[in-house]
């Protein structure tokens, strides 16, 4: 692990005042969740030299390790079956000791507003439901961070923030969606579930990276600033990997959670290899292999509201992303969009169904449905027939049967709206008076859809079958 400048930086403040003692990140303290049946590092400093001997309560076992020339130290200690709580005491002649420890499962929690976006919503834009949750959510097993919103041009070593239990004071100050994905987990695993929140509304993705992952992207900025990020903030690139993720690198885990894309719609032509690339930096950095990466599809928008358009171009993206990373896969809110605000209301949609990929994908719990995606086209006659992969429940509309969200064009690329529309076993039917001979279709493929069609109680992305 790179923690160069962290240790550096406390080393430094040493040399005008000795602690002779250990310090660590704010993310290594009381209250806090590692990763069951595993390796987990820790990292910290003390004075040059001096032996540090960590001891870990669930199992009695003792490490010692030696401090360096730079006043840095790192131990990698052994977890069990989850459980908790317990102890962890750090002794280079002074002891420090961390209480309220758990060990179960921990999950990064990333990306712009609609991650960000806590259980109390934003001024005049609530999340549906917060009350009734906040009367219920007290979890002692249940632990949550949230890193404080920070830019930096080069990588920073340590966040501001503190693990807190779930309750209604600490909830109601957190992601709704991280909260609603680690509530899934923890009725359905039935362990301890450690939550950390490292997002920013209206970030971009390019933000969320280093600069060399960046150089094979011409159209963004290469060459960055202290002049940029002041300015730019969270949409400037590294900005945000700097400041926000790159202390975070090292912290084990299960995996990731991903809502983000919003800010990319300008964007969208490149998102899919974008956010690719994103991914496999990350996964260089942790050092975790192709830990699970599952990611919210953003929901229909109406973004001339904000002088934007084609929001679809870039759900299309995503979905085409997650053809193009393994171990990831991509929870759609197409029946979970706000026309009329571009943070939806309905967070406890896209934390469960993020949970519920992480669960079926990662955790192997059977039983559960599953998100059916757009296969091929067919035409007969005047008739378009879409099949769809992982549909074996067969697809139907929410609200009735038949749907408004199809288009036909014929060989003169012009769409028209569908005359009807039908479903039989998990074959749709397209016809268009307009349209005699049909060559291509498109579900719901706009800014604003409020998405009808469905699989398994879950929705169907918006496609199209041309490449126009």
């Amino acid at each position: 692990m790179r923690r160069i400048t962290f240790f550096l930086i406390t080393y430094l403040l040493s040399l005008s005042a000795s602690f002779a003692e250990v310090r660590l990140p704010r993310f290594f303290s009381d209250n806090m969740v590692l990763q069951q049946q595993t390796e987990c590092n820790l990292w910290g400093t003390a004075d040059k030299g001096k032996t540090v001997k960590i001891t870990t309560s669930w199992n009695q076992r003792s490490y010692q390790v030696k401090v360096d020339q730079n006043g840095q130290f790192e131990v990698k200690v052994q977890t069990l079956q989850a459980g908790g709580p317990y102890e962890i005491s750090f002794n280079d002649g002074k002891s420090l000791t961390l209480h309220n420890i758990l060990i179960g499962e921990v999950w990064i929690c990333s990306g712009q507003s609609n991650m960000e976006m806590q259980m109390k919503g934003f001024k005049q834009q609530p999340v549906e439901g917060t009350t009734e949750e906040l009367l219920r959510c007290k979890d002692s097993q249940l632990r949550l961070f949230t890193v404080k919103r920070h830019v930096s041009l080069t990588p920073e070593y340590d966040v501001t923030g503190q693990w807190s239990e779930a309750n209604s004071a600490s909830v109601r100050d957190f992601s709704a969606t991280a909260y609603y994905f680690g509530r899934a987990l923890r009725f359905t695993l039935d362990v301890p579930v450690g939550l950390i929140v490292t997002a920013w509304g209206g970030s971009a993705c390019e933000a969320w990276m280093k600069a060399d992952w960046l150089r094979v992207f011409p159209k963004v900025q290469q060459t960055i600033t202290e002049a940029d990020v002041k300015k730019l903030e969270q949409r400037c690139p590294t900005a945000l990997f700097n400041g926000q993720l790159h202390p975070l690198i090292g912290y084990t885990m299960k995996g990731a959670i991903w809502y983000q894309g919003e800010d990319n719609v300008p964007r969208y032509d490149y998102y899919a290899p974008l956010l690719k690339t994103m991914v496999e930096g990350w996964r260089s950095e942790w050092r975790q292999g192709d830990f699970p990466f599952y990611y919210c599809q953003i929901a229909p928008y109406d973004y001339s509201l904000i002088d934007w358009k084609d929001s679809q171009y870039l759900r299309e993206q995503q979905a085409k992303a997650e053809t193009m990373i393994p171990n990831a896969r991509m929870a759609v809110l197409m029946d979970a969009g706000l026309e009329y605000g571009i943070h939806p209301r309905k967070k406890r949609q896209a934390g469960e169904r993020l949970a519920l990929l992480a669960l079926a994908n990662t955790y192997d719990v059977k039983g559960l449905p599953e998100f059916a995606s757009y296969k091929e086209v067919t035409f007969q006659n005047d008739t378009a027939v879409v099949a769809f992969d992982r549909s074996k429940e067969w697809v139907y509309f929410e609200h009735g049967t038949t749907s408004n969200n199809f288009e036909v064009a014929g060989s003169d690329k012009v769409f028209h709206p569908a005359t009807k529309v039908w479903v039989s076993r998990n074959r749709v039917y397209i016809t268009c008076d307009a349209v005699r001979q049909p060559v291509a279709v498109r579900y719901a493929f706009k800014d604003w859809a409020d998405g009808d069609l469905m699989h398994d109680g879950l929705p169907v992305s918006s496609f199209r079958t041309d490449n126009w």
